[in-house]
C-alpha cells in the first residue's frame, strides 16, 4: 500500500463529503478510492469512516488521524516546494464555511481575484449562518461574526462592521418614521434575526449618550441575514442590519435609515481555523489573501 497516496485519498473523501465526489475530483474510480481507504484502515487497525449508501461520517479515530495526516501531507508539500524552489503555486481543494451575507456580498465577488492568483486551488463554500463544527465537519477555515467562543481554534480578526436601522419607503409611508426606540417598540412592526440553534431572537440595540435600550419583541424574524434584508425590503417592518450589506439598497432608495442618532455596538468578524502546527500551503495562502483583502 502506498500510505501517502492513501492518506491523500482519505483526506479528499472527508473534504468532499462522499466517496463519489472525491473520486470525481481525483479522477479515479470510486472502487479504487474506497480500496485505498479500506487498506489504510486495515493498516491502522481501526475504522476511520462509517459508510452508508448515501453518507459518510468520521469516527473519533478518523478525526484524530485526519489532523495527523494533514500535517504529514503539509510537511511533504513544504518539502516539495523547497526542493522545487517554489516554482509551482499551491494547489488542491479547500472547504470554507461563510455566513450568508458575507458570502454573497463580499467574498464571492472577490473570489475571481483569488482564482487569478492561485488558479490551481479549488474551493467549496459552505454558505449558512449555522455554526459548524470545523474539526468534525472537516472545514479548513470559517468566517464567523460576533464574539469568539471556541478557544481551541486560531482566530484572526478581519474587521468590525457598523449597524444601521432602516425600513422601506412603503413601510414608512404607511406607519410613519419612529421617533425613538420606545416609539419603535410600542407602535411599529419589527423585523429581527433569530438564532437557528436556539430560536432566540437577537434584540435591536439602541445606544445614545450612555442610554441603552434593547428591543426583543418582533413580528417577523429570519435566521439568516439575507432573509432579514428581504423582509425589510418587502415592507414588513423596521430592522437592523450591517450597513456594508444594505448600503446598495440605501443608495437605491429602497431602504431608508431611521433613528440615526442612536447606534449599536459594531460587529467583529473573525477568520477561524484549526491550530495545526503545519498548515497546508493552499490554506496558508488563502488565509493570507483573506486578511490582506478584507482586513481594515
Amino acid at each position: 500500500m502506498n500510505q501517502l497516496l492513501a492518506m491523500r485519498a482519505f483526506i479528499r473523501v472527508i473534504e468532499a463529503g462522499s466517496f463519489n465526489r472525491a473520486a470525481d475530483q481525483l479522477g479515479m474510480p470510486r472502487s479504487s478510492l474506497s480500496k485505498l481507504v479500506s487498506d489504510l484502515e486495515k493498516h491502522l487497525g481501526t475504522k476511520l469512516i462509517h459508510r452508508t449508501t448515501r453518507t459518510i461520517s468520521v469516527t473519533a479515530e478518523g478525526v484524530e488521524y485526519l489532523h495527523q495526516a494533514e500535517q504529514v501531507i503539509a510537511a511533504v508539500e513544504s518539502a516539495d516546494m523547497a526542493i522545487r524552489g517554489k516554482k509551482h503555486k499551491p494547489s488542491g481543494h479547500l472547504r470554507i464555511d461563510v455566513p450568508v451575507s458575507f458570502a454573497h456580498l463580499l467574498l464571492i465577488p472577490a473570489l475571481p481575484e483569488f482564482h487569478q492568483e492561485f488558479p490551481d486551488i479549488t474551493l467549496s463554500l459552505g454558505i449558512n449562518d449555522r455554526t459548524v463544527n470545523i474539526v468534525g465537519e472537516a472545514v479548513d477555515c470559517a468566517i464567523r461574526a460576533g464574539t469568539l467562543s471556541d478557544m481551541s481554534l486560531i482566530g484572526r480578526k478581519l474587521f468590525e462592521l457598523d449597524y444601521v436601522t432602516c425600513a422601506s419607503p412603503n413601510y414608512l409611508a404607511r406607519y410613519g418614521e419612529p421617533t425613538s426606540p420606545k416609539d419603535l417598540g410600542n407602535n411599529h412592526r419589527i423585523v429581527s434575526y433569530f438564532f437557528a440553534a436556539t430560536g432566540k431572537p437577537e434584540p435591536l440595540i439602541f445606544i445614545l449618550d450612555g442610554d441603552r435600550q434593547d428591543i426583543y419583541v418582533s413580528q417577523f424574524a429570519a435566521n439568516e441575514g439575507n432573509g432579514v434584508i428581504n423582509m425589510m425590503l418587502a415592507g414588513l417592518g423596521v430592522g437592523q442590519h450591517l450597513r456594508r450589506f444594505v448600503q446598495p439598497h440605501i443608495d437605491a432608495g429602497t431602504l431608508v435609515p431611521v433613528l440615526t442618532d442612536w447606534h449599536q455596538p459594531r460587529l467583529p468578524f473573525h477568520l477561524l481555523y484549526p491550530p495545526n502546527r503545519h498548515q497546508s500551503a493552499r490554506l496558508r495562502v488563502f488565509v493570507n489573501w483573506l486578511i490582506a483583502r478584507f482586513s481594515l
